[in-house]
């Protein structure tokens, strides 16, 4: 995650082996890389280069632009939505469509459970919509805020999923009851990116904010205020350990103010306290 540092791209990881699937804002192209060293362990990103061969292993092509994607838990598909509020379901071995569902509510974030039997998406309602998969069934809608509910992100343990939404607020929900257990409000502004830690034990959090709110789950108490010098568009905490990597609105000021440095940051590293 954090190829792009504009807030609308989407990248995701398949954490249990060898695929990259990057969707760039402003266009309707999807990228599918094969990594050949699969070994996902430490990965440091410069530019659209990750130190690890990787091959283009196709691309795909829709209709409007993309802003939102991401992976099945098993691996096997890819869910990518566009500005049209439309998802489309990829097989991830054929590269072709195997789904495709238009919605009449803005949709922002999307996400498998950990079961992969449901699909949540949240909407500029406020609400959290939630599909049976593969049917794509309606099962249930919940209130989740009084405005835009922003992003969604399910604890890698499968006991919670936090949203976080316009109002500066992150909700943290139990997955088996659908209710809201804990809020966090440290944040002011509206709520960008979420990310659980690989134990499911911390959550981070992010705005335009200029720092990142790093919470223990269970209790809502703060761990953690990463400091940054500007909004922060994208959080990701490593997949087995206790390291967060970050991209925010950094701009490159040598030549041009308002050309974007494209840096992703890391938190966690032993001299970080």
């Amino acid at each position: 995650k954090g190829m792009s540092t504009n807030p609308h791209s989407r990248t995701r990881l398949d954490l249990t082996g060898g695929f990259l699937a990057l969707s760039v804002f402003s266009t309707a192209a999807l990228l599918l890389y094969f990594v050949t060293e699969p070994a996902f362990d430490f990965c440091v990103l410069h530019g659209f280069h990750t130190g690890r061969n990787m091959v283009c292993s196709g691309s795909l092509f829709f209709p409007g632009e993309n802003i939102n994607i991401c992976w099945s838990p098993d691996g096997q598909t890819i869910a990518v939505g566009n500005k049209d509020d439309v998802v489309t379901f990829i097989d991830a071995k054929t590269h072709r469509s195997k789904a495709e569902e238009q919605f009449k509510f803005e949709v922002n974030e999307i996400s498998w459970n950990n079961d992969n039997n449901m699909f949540f998406l949240t909407n500029g309602n406020g609400c959290i919509n939630i599909l049976s998969y593969p049917e794509l069934k309606p099962i249930q809608s919940i209130n989740a805020h009084p405005s835009n509910c922003i992003c969604i992100k399910f604890d890698p343990t499968g006991k919670y999923f936090a949203t976080g939404s316009a109002d500066a607020l992150v909700s943290l929900w139990d997955v088996d009851e659908l209710v809201c257990v804990r809020c966090f409000s440290r944040l002011d502004w509206p709520v960008r990116t979420l990310s659980f830690s690989h134990d499911g034990k911390m959550l981070a959090s992010a705005s335009e904010d200029h720092f990142i709110d790093i919470a223990e789950v269970e209790t809502g108490e703060k761990l953690w205020e990463v400091q940054c010098e500007s909004p922060t568009f994208t959080v990701a905490w490593h997949p087995k350990r206790p390291l967060l990597a970050f991209a925010c609105d950094d701009k490159d000021g040598k030549y041009d103010s308002s050309r974007e440095a494209g840096t992703v940051k890391l938190f966690g590293l032993p001299n970080d306290s």
